[in-house]
């Protein structure tokens, strides 16, 4: 716990096991401003809601208007806080943090939300959600050098003594480069800003007492009761004291949302821009079944982002719904060790698949993406196993071909099977008897953004915010092809 003094204590294990070969979720932030309510424990029930954006730690910031108290750790927000850990937080203002790691170590030093005494006298408590792509410039010069984007953030935010933190905060935003969805509070205010791409989300909500919470989703609204109100706008600024919620325009908006959050990322039940995620989800499963039709005796998802999708597969094509493969929701990530022979075995401890649906059958299975094509391949030789007749993939999302530079921890794009194989080839490795992507214009047709509204960089390498890395790749590849 961190408070005015400084003392510290935490739990400083190594990085936690990545047991899934997936794409990863990046962070989940939340903030509220309500005095009179328990905010540390709202707070707790916001990031149980938020949970699924980040699983390697979490932390809650309170302040009562003279001191603010920080306690975070390791592990899930379950694992994090108990009863006497909440009792400590009083005050009517907090932040808080679910983190997977982008940036830095999967370390407590690394844990969010970051702590810092500012040049102005007073302590920020930060949490961000995203990755920015200018750490190396920004940081030029700073010894000792920040471990993540977020501290450094802070770090830049805290040193400025020649205007008020709310200037600094948008001096600051105005540096940044990447994505961002942040909240930050000192002993008075609680602020929260989002990058000019609007790449990942930031809702504002109100509580019935009066009060003003800011999170990375609606479901973390919903579990506080609050009610949406709108987004925190891209290049967009918001403050909330005791005189209420004020906004502050700091960037030209040029929104680019992440069309990855519509088909993996988001909860079922998150809103964005007034559609909700599941809804969508069922609609890209329509739009696989016009696209690949085949005949087959059920349709089951890979659980769980491929559930909607696969409800709407089903219906739109007649095949029959089941549930033909079974999570494992208890498998322990501490005790599993991130080495080959083990991810290999990852597959088998996370889903068994029903034989009572699957034998015998000509099988659609509804997925959310392929990245390696480990995970893929083994899911189709375990259901073969279980007596499956025939194996028909469909993935909600085209190839990814590209990595993520704004906060997916994807693969490498030497990692990335659709860097370098075609969907026959993909089909061939993976061993499925017929595969297929949905296409670029079926899923931006499922959400409600226009498509020169999203960022579909890693499907198509096109990326909205010049990204150093990869301006430094096409060089080398120019280079390669002139010489």
């Amino acid at each position: 716990m961190n408070d005015a003094d400084g003392t510290t204590a935490g739990d400083t294990s190594g990085d936690l096991a990545r047991l899934a070969e997936g794409p990863r979720c990046e962070c989940g932030v939340f903030g509220i401003y309500a005095p009179g309510e328990d905010v540390a424990t709202l707070t707790y029930f916001a990031l149980f809601a938020l949970q699924h954006r980040g699983q390697e730690s979490a932390g809650i910031a309170v302040s009562d208007g003279a001191r603010t108290v920080v306690h975070r750790e390791m592990g899930l927000v379950s694992q994090v806080f108990g009863p006497s850990d909440l009792a400590a937080l009083d005050g009517h203002l907090a932040v808080g943090h679910c983190r997977y790691s982008t940036t830095g170590s999967s370390s407590w030093e690394n844990a969010q939300p970051v702590y810092r005494e500012s040049g102005l006298g007073t302590r920020l408590a930060l949490g961000h959600n995203g990755n920015l792509v200018n750490t190396a410039e920004l940081a030029r010069g700073l010894e000792p050098a920040p471990g993540t984007d977020s501290a450094l953030m802070a770090r830049l935010i805290g040193e400025r003594t020649d205007v008020s933190l709310e200037d600094a905060i948008v001096a600051v935003a105005r540096e940044l480069r990447g994505a961002f969805s942040v909240v930050v509070t000192d002993e008075r205010r609680l602020y929260a800003f989002r990058d000019p791409h609007g790449l990942r989300p930031l809702q504002i909500g109100r509580l019935p007492g009066g009060g003003w919470v800011v999170a990375s989703e609606t479901a973390a609204l919903d579990i506080v009761g609050a009610v949406l109100v709108r987004d925190v706008e891209p290049g967009e600024l918001v403050a909330v004291d005791a005189d209420g919620l004020r906004s502050r325009r700091y960037a030209e908006a040029t929104p680019t949302f992440c069309l990855f959050e519509w088909v993996y990322l988001a909860r079922p039940d998150h809103r964005q821009d007034g559609v909700s995620v599941l809804s969508a989800r069922r609609r890209m499963g329509e739009r696989l079944a016009a696209e690949a039709p085949t005949e087959a005796d059920v349709v089951i998802p890979v659980p769980e982002a491929g559930r909607d999708a696969a409800a709407g597969y089903a219906a739109a094509s007649g095949i029959p719904f089941a549930d033909g493969l079974v999570k494992n929701r208890y498998v322990g990530r501490t005790f599993i060790q991130p080495t080959q022979s083990l991810r290999q075995l990852g597959i088998r401890l996370k889903l068994s698949p029903v034989r009572e649906v699957v034998e015998g059958q000509r099988l659609v299975v509804v997925d959310d993406s392929i990245v390696r094509g480990n995970t893929s391949r083994q899911l189709v030789a375990m259901l073969r196993a279980a007596g499956a007749a025939e194996v028909h993939l469909r993935i909600t999302s085209p190839p990814i071909s590209d990595p993520c530079y704004y906060g997916i921890d994807m693969a490498s794009r030497a990692e990335l099977i659709g860097a370098d194989m075609d969907v026959e080839q993909i089909r061939a490795f993976v061993g499925a008897d017929s595969l297929h992507y949905l296409s670029l214009d079926g899923l931006v047709d499922a959400v409600p953004e226009r498509a020169d509204e999203l960022c579909t960089a890693c499907f198509t390498g096109r990326y909205p915010i010049p990204v150093p890395a990869e301006d430094a790749r096409l060089a080398q590849v120019a280079f390669e092809l002139d010489a």
